[in-house]
């Protein structure tokens, strides 16, 4: 498997993991309707969700991963 494919699937994983729970989450606390509390579930993971991309470091190709909880890039 590439490593920009891998990069992708890390990214829609973590989205769709953050996303389920914030969903339940909300669904559980807040009463709203479905799509709003979908629409606001996505907006949290998208901003919660690690993000997976692929650089050139020293000549390789290396996955990176940025997140807003952690301070820097950290390398794979």
């Amino acid at each position: 498997m590439k490593l920009k494919h891998k990069a992708l699937l890390c990214n829609f994983v973590c989205f769709a993991v953050i996303f389920v729970i914030a969903r339940l989450l909300l669904g559980y606390f807040v009463p709203l309707q479905r799509l709003v509390l979908a629409v606001i579930a996505a907006v949290i993971a998208n901003v919660l969700s690690p993000k997976f991309a692929v650089a050139k470091i020293n000549g390789k190709e290396k996955m990176v991963m940025k997140w807003i909880l952690k301070k820097g890039i950290k390398e794979f």
